[in-house]
């Protein structure tokens, strides 16, 4: 089996994807008028990603809403995230839609965080083939291994990521990345840290102490008087930190067989793209099916 044959699963941030989508391209409508910008970002994406890692699995995972162990913790939890825009939530079925016709696995489970069943399902196919996980979700950190990647949109380099870049961006190995972002908090997550804890604190603080568990077994040599009286005061705050953090193991898994892309449904893939005036894309499904019918 040649290297761009080699089993591989791609594992897509659904939401993550679409919001990124539908800001970079700001204003793109089909010939009825429904906004598409975020379908048609979103479908460059998913044809960009499996251009450059030729995944034989794919599956995007969507959001199901919050977990509810972590709001009876931190009732504030996401709490300041405005709701999502009336014209990307038109689109999102659009893009399921798209996922379902064009023969790729797309899962979402009320109540399931999606960072929560992506981490499990990496975590489970990582035993079976390599895993690349796209999201610039920084939460994702504490997943990489030897077996599990990260594809982040906001490098530039393209590259998929290995504990060496997590190393370069934040100081600590993936393995310390929930006690890092514990100590620091997380305010995309409305999540607070330590009061006078940055990243390169907390980095200091993990490069010698190892965990948290072990800051605070040794809290009496930190050095720094105001830092130690900081993290004694929040110790009950990291505490819960961790327990927001760190990526739940999600039984709602789903077979690997599951997640090979099927044979797309041509014709319902033309009538999408005519409806939405995605000329381009047309032409090429339309010469794609005429190479396959003069090969049968």
């Amino acid at each position: 089996m040649s290297e761009a044959q080699a089993p591989r699963l791609l594992i897509v941030d659904g939401h993550a994807y679409a919001y990124r989508s539908f800001h970079a391209i700001r204003e793109l409508s089909s010939p009825s008028g429904s906004p598409t910008n975020a379908i048609y970002g979103f479908l460059k994406a998913i044809g960009k990603m499996r251009a450059q890692l030729s995944p034989s699995h794919l599956v995007v995972i969507w959001d199901g809403g919050l977990a509810a162990e972590r709001i009876a913790a931190h009732p504030e939890y996401k709490a300041q995230r405005p709701p999502m825009p009336d014209s990307l939530d038109q689109q999102i079925d659009g893009i399921k839609g798209w996922l379902q016709d064009a023969g790729f696995a797309s899962l979402c489970h009320q109540g399931v965080e999606a960072d929560d069943w992506i981490g499990a399902l990496a975590r489970r196919a990582s035993l079976e083939m390599p895993v690349v996980i796209a999201s610039a979700d920084k939460d994702f950190m504490q997943l990489v291994s030897p077996r599990i990647g990260l594809l982040n949109p906001n490098d530039k380099t393209e590259k998929i990521w290995t504990s060496a870049e997590v190393v370069a961006k934040t100081g600590v190995k993936p393995e310390q990345i929930a006690d890092w972002l514990s100590l620091i908090g997380d305010s995309v997550d409305n999540i607070p840290g330590v009061p006078g804890v940055g990243p390169k604190t907390a980095t200091d603080l993990l490069l010698r102490f190892g965990t948290v568990e072990q800051l605070y077994a040794r809290l009496s040599e930190v050095k720094s008087d105001r830092i130690r009286a900081s993290l004694e005061g929040a110790a009950g705050a990291v505490r819960r930190n961790q327990q927001l953090i760190r990526l739940q193991d999600e039984p709602w898994l789903a077979a690997l067989n599951e997640l090979a892309p099927r044979s797309p449904d041509a014709a319902k893939l033309r009538q999408l793209y005519r409806d939405w005036g995605f000329k381009s894309m047309l032409a090429q499904l339309l010469d794609r099916v005429h190479v396959q019918e003069t090969l049968l």
